[in-house]
């Protein structure tokens, strides 16, 4: 099982959508200005750092950058297993899961964005990390602390964010110090987030919110506010509207997700704090981020190579104690035709039906399957050096051999350089 993961404010930095501009996902920036009636490219390309740490470009920002990055990986046929997302991140996993259409995920965002802005001017805050001090701990110290100062973020085993009023901060560092803290670092934020501070602008979502019709999630979501799977989509209005003024539950949350059998997280957008968090919290080998096209080639070269980290490709899953599993790439962009022999007049391939759902976030359009797979016996031989179809007139070899499990490309699909086309397991015995 596969996670994806999605990055909070805190995580954009000036010029951050410039390895994407040639990219066939950039199109959303458009869907996203359209939509938001802000200039995102420029928010993407040219915003220096002090407006980019403003509330209302931060937000919006990250969550059109991780759109981006999630749009590229579904272009070649990558899908998660479960998603959950860091405060606003969390937003974009939902749009990820189906729960929230993509027009009304940036339209609360924007709206988002701005009530916080405005709490935040409202009351002065902002925030620390504590190192070294366990949840309990962290908590016993903001209540020592006698001040405005509470829990924002569970982010990692030892590492806690507080929030609250410039004096609730330097309360809690003295106590937490005394207590036995590490550290004590400053957050540079305009709010303190994820805290009562905030309970202006959950007014104002919550009106919003009201106004969207969650679905249900396609795939596990957990939240925030109790790291617990939520599949009702009825749930996640009340959900994101507590997480405002509650404290963002994450290291538990990738608990959850181990106990769902987890054996990965692709941190999708720029950031790679939950990277960071993830190694900390489940192992080095179970995490990798992809903020730029060529961190999707990376990901492919691993899942190609059979490496540890191993991916959900479309709407595969399980697992297989023997087998291996590869997938055959396109050497060109261009047209991909299927090889005749794996296609209609095939005994072994006839009829092969859809087996899964997958989206194109880029027109903000729900696409149809993407995957095919044979029917009766579920595989198709392949030997090194057959082909499985052409791009362009460009033959598509094999270099492997085992069983064609399934396509991961229609006939006739536009694919680019280094696209999967099509999947199928080895033996290893």
């Amino acid at each position: 099982m596969i996670v994806f993961t999605f990055p909070g404010q805190g995580s954009q930095r000036p010029g951050m959508g410039a390895v994407w501009v040639d990219h066939p996902s950039w199109e959303i920036v458009q869907v996203a200005s359209d939509l938001s009636g802000r200039d995102v490219a420029h928010l993407l390309l040219e915003a220096d750092k002090d407006e980019l740490r403003q509330t209302r470009n931060a937000q919006l920002v990250t969550f059109v950058s991780s759109l981006i990055a999630l749009d590229a990986l579904e272009r070649v046929g990558l899908e998660p297993g479960g998603v959950a997302g860091h405060s606003l991140g969390e937003y974009t996993a939902l749009v990820a899961s189906g729960a929230l259409a993509l027009e009304d995920g940036i339209n609360l965002v924007v709206e988002r964005g701005e009530a916080m802005q405005a709490a935040a001017e409202e009351s002065s805050g902002t925030m620390a990390a504590i190192l070294g001090l366990g949840d309990d701990d962290a908590m016993a110290a903001c209540m020592r602390a006698e001040a405005d100062v509470w829990v924002a973020n569970f982010n990692a085993p030892g590492q806690i964010v507080v929030a609250g009023t410039p004096q609730g901060i330097e309360c809690v560092t003295r106590v937490a110090k005394e207590m036995g803290a590490k550290k004590v670092l400053s957050i540079p934020v305009g709010g303190a987030f994820h805290s009562p501070l905030m309970s202006s602008a959950k007014d104002r979502l919550r009106k919003a919110l009201g106004t969207v019709q969650f679905e249900d999630p396609e795939i596990p979501v957990v939240a925030n506010v109790d790291a617990k799977v939520h599949p009702l989509g009825g749930e996640w209005s009340s959900l994101l509207s507590a997480q405002l003024c509650s404290p963002v539950r994450w290291h538990q949350t990738l608990e959850t997700f181990e106990a769902l059998g987890a054996r990965a997280y692709i941190e999708v957008g720029t950031g790679g704090v939950l990277v960071g968090l993830a190694r900390r919290i489940v192992g080095d080998s179970k995490a990798l981020v992809v903020a730029k096209p060529d961190d999707i080639e990376f990901l492919l070269g691993v899942l190609s190579d059979g490496k540890p980290l191993q991916a959900y490709v479309a709407s595969h899953g399980g697992e297989h104690t023997h087998i291996a599993e590869r997938v055959i790439v396109s050497p060109i962009a261009g047209i991909f035709d299927p090889s005749p022999s794996l296609g209609a007049n095939s005994p072994s391939a006839r009829h092969l039906p859809n087996q899964g759902a997958g989206k194109s976030i880029g027109d903000a359009k729900v696409r149809e399957a993407t995957v095919q797979s044979a029917p009766g016996v579920g595989f198709f031989p392949v030997h090194i050096g057959d082909s499985i179809g052409e791009v362009s007139e460009v033959p598509v070899l094999s270099q492997f051999q085992g069983n064609l499990m399934g396509f991961l490309v229609m006939p006739g699909e536009r694919v680019a350089v280094g696209q999967p086309l099509a999947w199928l397991t080895v033996d290893e015995d």
